[in-house]
């Protein structure tokens, strides 16, 4: 039943979608740079680089805990339901999470906000692997990580139009979201190739609070000013 709600939600992307119309006007700056000098550009821009390196981080976190978490929790000798509840409580406090972050990407620093995310999940994993294991803990742990788990992206996408305009936006952030589903890919593969090898998370549980650590640091010297190319479509 769970499959046939999700098959009657996508159906109705169609009529919803079909409502969007219209494309914004494109600038002269725009049209004098085409799609493989904007992509030479982008590929040469340090910030860019960072974006898919931070990104590719966010992708491992988001997948690794949305596929194992619900085993680890039974691991702790907690109850299997409490897995399910924790996934519903990341998701509930994820909508709160992406609109804030939505605010305050436009009041303040983009590049620090982001920052802070990845530090924080890199706080709150170790925080939660560290103390004593109670239906109490998991919760707030889903419900701290659902606060910073999607709030990268309204920051990362913003960003990535901050920096390089928004007439080849989809194809730079498609990038930048690609690098995400192979940390995607490497969260849930890694999680389970380490469980059975070691017959633990704990590794990569370390390994998420490390790749959070790095994301953090390699948010920070990003030049948030449009690249020099960009800036009439910026």
């Amino acid at each position: 039943m769970t499959f046939v709600v999700f098959g009657v939600m996508m159906l109705l992307i169609v009529p919803l979608a079909s409502m969007l119309s219209g494309r914004p006007a494109s600038t002269p700056e725009a049209e004098s740079l085409s799609l493989r000098e904007a992509l030479r550009e982008a590929a040469g821009h340090s910030g860019f680089l960072y974006l898919n390196a931070g990104f590719f981080v966010c992708g491992f976190h988001v997948t690794f805990i949305a596929t194992h978490l619900p085993a680890y929790v039974g691991d702790l000798g907690l109850s299997p339901t409490l897995g399910a509840w924790a996934l519903g409580t990341v998701g509930l406090f994820n909508i709160i999470g992406s609109l804030l972050a939505g605010i305050l990407g436009d009041r303040f620093s983009k590049k620090y906000l982001l920052s802070f995310l990845y530090m924080a999940r890199a706080v709150v994993i170790t925080l939660f692997i560290l103390t004593p294991p109670s239906t109490l803990t998991v919760l707030l742990f889903a419900g701290s990580m659902g606060l910073l788990w999607l709030s990268t992206v309204p920051l990362t996408s913003a960003l990535v139009a901050q920096l390089f305009g928004t007439q080849y936006m989809s194809t730079l952030f498609g990038i930048v979201f690609f690098s995400h589903q192979i940390g995607a890919f490497l969260g849930a593969w890694l999680g389970g190739r380490l469980y059975v090898e070691t017959g633990s998370y704990e590794i990569t549980w370390w390994v998420s609070v490390g790749l959070g650590v790095m994301s953090s640091l390699l948010h920070w010297p990003i030049d948030e000013r449009p690249a020099a190319r960009f800036a009439g479509t910026a």
